[in-house]
């Protein structure tokens, strides 16, 4: 069997900016080396117990945090089976947005969409007219919209949801979890879910949720929920410091090392720092525009993600030619995302990244476009 050369599979750390799996630590990385122990006991108690107490920092609860080997889109569905039987009310502004939706539909829900353009985010009066039509038993939303860029007001939204009892509402926050402000317990948010490849900086393989008491209690009467996503026995096990499956030791054991890390920098340094990178990357776009390059910020100003920028290119541009031009280069952004693909490229200013490292790739994005 032939084995791809690892000489050929490395880049300097630092100039990985996807807005996911983003940069991961070379000792976060190397934490993954250590040997396999057996996931039930006393031992593997104790540290489920430390990272809970580090993830419970990150999303702000006292609730216990779901530890499920899986991606983000697996608990997106969790969310689903577990927080509706009947009808659901989707705000859709970008394609993982769309795609709590579509899973939704898959599930054998019926679902009514608040669907506003790609840019855009969620306007509570909005969502409150659609929720006084019908009952629903959930409301989706994305946090930060990967596709986008843009970040929607939970704060809000979620006042806005609990004027209808027994509506519970379900936050995708893949891209905003450890990196945008996020008060789970005090902004009173029924499930949130996020990957660990992304903001968190992790190799890819594990995801996080929170449930309120009020999803547990949503669960335990939602018939047909499903075994490997079952909240309720995710809720049990967790109380005893356990899983109800084997989970990702070596992903467990790189998150130990990402947790120190976070605490050593604090949640309010984090978002920060998150704020900084997304601010300059703004300030960035304005500047070449004024310097002739006509580059567009997708979302609206006062409703964008620290931890992503989505950059429209000028008319005539292929958005994916400048990708390649950047990897040919030495340094990796992503892509547009469903049908901004062919007219936009996205920064993924999150995880680990630096001020300095994000002016090495703004230097290089602007001797491509120039």
């Amino acid at each position: 069997m032939n084995h791809p050369d690892p000489k050929g599979l490395t880049r300097p750390y630092g100039r990985f900016f996807l807005p996911g799996p983003v940069e991961v630590r070379p000792e976060v990385l190397a934490a993954q080396l250590q040997p396999m122990t057996g996931h039930r006991g006393p031992d593997v108690q104790a540290f489920i117990g430390e990272l809970q107490a580090g993830l419970k920092d990150a999303f702000r609860t006292e609730r216990p945090v779901f530890i499920v080997p899986c991606s983000g889109t697996g608990l997106m569905e969790a969310a689903i089976r577990n927080g509706a039987s009947n009808r659901v009310l989707s705000l859709v502004n970008g394609a993982f947005s769309k795609r709590f939706s579509s899973i939704a539909c898959h599930c054998g829900l019926e679902v009514d969409e608040v669907a506003i353009p790609w840019g855009e985010a969620q306007d509570p009066d909005r969502v409150a007219a659609a929720l006084s039509v019908r009952k629903y038993d959930a409301v989706t939303v994305a946090h930060s919209e990967t596709s986008t860029g843009v970040l929607n007001d939970l704060e809000a939204l979620s006042e806005v949801v609990h004027q209808h009892a027994g509506t519970l509402l379900l936050v995708d926050s893949v891209s905003g979890a450890a990196g945008a402000e996020l008060q789970t317990d005090s902004w009173g948010l029924d499930f949130v879910l996020t990957g660990g490849q992304k903001a968190f900086s992790l190799p890819p393989g594990v995801s996080f949720g929170v449930a309120s008491s009020s999803m547990i209690e949503r669960a335990k009467e939602v018939v047909g929920r499903g075994y490997y996503f079952d909240l309720v026995r995710y809720s049990e096990n967790i109380e005893k410091l356990q899983t109800p499956t084997t989970p990702a030791l070596s992903t467990l054991f790189a998150l130990q090392v990402q947790l120190r890390l976070m605490a050593e920098e604090t949640m309010e340094g984090r978002w920060a720092r998150h704020q900084k990178m997304a601010e300059r990357t703004w300030a960035w776009v304005e500047e070449m525009s004024s310097s002739g390059v006509q580059l567009k910020v997708v979302a609206a100003e006062g409703h964008r993600s620290p931890t992503v920028t989505a950059v429209q290119v000028p008319d005539g541009v292929s958005a994916p030619s400048i990708v390649d031009a950047v990897k040919e280069r030495g340094w990796v952004i992503g892509g547009g995302y469903g049908k901004l693909k062919p007219t936009t490229f996205r920064i993924g200013h999150m995880g680990e990244h630096t001020l300095d490292e994000l002016e090495e790739l703004l230097s290089v994005l602007a001797e491509v476009l120039s």
